[in-house]
């Protein structure tokens, strides 16, 4: 393939049910090439309802796998009780979007309101953004790079991971598996509600910053705390002295590097050592 210097790409693909009694699920594949295949490069896929699942692999194109449940599957024949007349509906039509312009791919969707399951097989060296909002998990395996991944409702799951990652939720688990971590990124896990759960090489280097509110933290690695925390912090405004003490764990391992934070409410931490 030739290589396409700073031309812009634009793939959309709609899709609309065959039949108004049809299909409850609809499946399709969509493949991007890059510009500079073999170079890195950025992906950003966003979603309001649904998955997401990022896989990575040998191959130069992103390879995207689009299945959309039919939101009014199984409605066709209801009646409107007002009148007595049965309702017809299709499964409808979807859309999505892909963009590529100079190495970096854009994926969403126009149809907020329907649910999407996307799965992607993608060169393995990225810069990656990925979110989704509701009914639906964050996966991504086997990739080298920068990621940064939000959800809302749902859990986010990263399994051999090289280089460094960000991840946010709400309501779910925040599961993570370095093969290497990148010794100069700072990193985050937060959540409201769920459990954090990272795997670290053993020779992995870091400052941790930790808070549990109404849980607890564990580790398999000897964290070298600083018990010079907690700190009280005063505060004098007119009429008013308030104090406020820090409740966070800050502690070492394998002599210190950059800082790793890991925060949540309802649900523990777990900072586990591969091979363990």
């Amino acid at each position: 393939m030739k290589t396409i210097s700073k031309t812009t790409m634009i793939l959309v693909f709609i899709l609309t049910a065959t039949s108004i009694f049809g299909q409850s699920e609809s499946s399709e594949q969509l493949t991007v090439p890059l510009s500079s295949p073999g170079k890195s490069y950025t992906l950003k896929v966003n979603l309001v309802q649904g998955s997401i699942k990022i896989v990575g692999y040998e191959g130069k194109d992103i390879v995207i796998d689009v299945t959309a449940p039919g939101s009014k599957a199984g409605r066709e024949m209801e009646k409107d009780p007002s009148t007595g007349m049965k309702r017809i509906s299709s499964s409808g039509s979807y859309e999505v979007i892909a963009k590529e312009n100079d190495n970096t791919v854009t994926v969403n969707t126009s149809n907020p309101n329907k649910t999407f399951f996307l799965s992607l097989k993608v060169p393995q060296d990225v810069k990656l953004k990925a979110s989704t909002v509701n009914n639906g998990t964050i996966e991504i395996e086997n990739v080298k790079g920068e990621l940064e991944l939000n959800n809302v409702n749902g859990g986010i799951k990263v399994t051999g991971i090289s280089g460094s990652v960000v991840s946010n939720t709400v309501n779910g688990d925040i599961t993570t598996t370095f093969n290497l971590v990148d010794p100069k990124a700072p990193m985050a896990f937060s959540t409201l509600n769920g459990n954090i759960n990272v795997t670290f090489p053993s020779d992995t280097k870091a400052n941790l910053k930790l808070k549990s509110e109404m849980g607890e933290v564990f580790s398999d690695f000897d964290i070298d705390i600083d018990k010079t925390r907690p700190k009280t912090n005063k505060t004098n405004e007119p009429g008013m002295y308030k104090i406020k003490m820090e409740d966070w764990i800050y502690g070492k391992i394998n002599g210190g590097g950059s800082e790793i934070l890991m925060k949540n409410m309802h649900g523990n931490i777990y900072i586990k050592k591969s091979g363990k």
